[in-house]
């Protein structure tokens, strides 16, 4: 099989992933307003300056802890929502049909990102992908405990868990694709043989440049354009039914 791994954050959609499950956390009453505010300052910096790890870590800290407690079932049902009402429409209509467009050469595509994986798995059913490699949880009883089960899948973790995926699918790591917009994912990308800068940070984009490595820069325009597209065509085909 020929792999392709997709980053989330600022890759897959526009902002962290984390940042919109704290705000589904808030509308159930999960979180203070004072840690939204909070989360919402990170989000800022995140989005015009890329990753901190500082930061980063903050919004992971709280953001992964906020599933204590709950079932799975629980879970799944918040990240739903928070596909539906916060995620969907933040995602890049471009690298969305870069994921799809593996799917149909027969490739698998795997999102790989340090967000729970049962959320990850969520974006990746809702989008038709394979499926998500994230960060897991302990579970006693059907019930996360909010301890780690295994590393945080960030930075170098992540390109552990590709080697060790790839070999266990017996895929080529040569022939593999791997799409980030973070510094922190240098290692994933330099382990595939083929790989595309998404977005980069500054760190990123000087080592994609020394390195000959494909940069694709998006803007915000390019979801209001895909959303305007959207519409006109559904308009179109209503048109053409009525």
């Amino acid at each position: 099989p020929v792999v392709a791994f997709f980053d989330v954050d600022n890759t897959l959609l526009r902002g962290a992933s984390a940042f919109h499950l704290a705000k589904a956390a808030r509308r159930m009453g999960m979180l203070r307003a004072g840690e939204i505010l909070k989360f919402c300052w990170h989000q800022a910096t995140f989005l015009f300056i890329g990753e901190n790890d500082r930061q980063l870590g903050s919004i992971k800290d709280r953001a992964l802890n906020v599933i204590r407690g709950y079932t799975e079932a629980e879970v799944e049902k918040i990240a739903n929502d928070v596909f539906e009402r916060d995620i969907e429409k933040r995602l890049w209509p471009e690298t969305v049909e870069l994921a799809r467009e593996h799917l149909a050469k027969g490739h698998q595509v795997w999102l790989i990102s340090a967000t729970p994986q049962i959320v990850g798995r969520v974006i990746a059913e809702r989008l038709g992908l394979t499926g998500a490699l994230g960060t897991m949880f302990v579970a006693k009883n059907g019930v996360f405990t909010g301890a780690f089960d295994g590393p945080v899948l960030h930075g170098e973790e992540k390109a552990i868990a590709a080697r060790a995926f790839t070999a266990e699918l017996g895929a080529d790591l040569a022939d593999s694709w791997a799409y980030s917009d973070s510094r922190n994912d240098i290692p994933l990308l330099s382990l595939v043989g083929h790989r595309i800068v998404v977005n980069p940070d500054a760190r990123l984009t000087k080592h994609a440049k020394e390195h000959g490595w494909p940069i694709l820069q998006l803007k915000r325009a390019s979801i209001k354009d895909a959303q305007r597209r959207v519409r006109r065509e559904a308009k179109a085909t209503r048109k053409q039914g009525n």
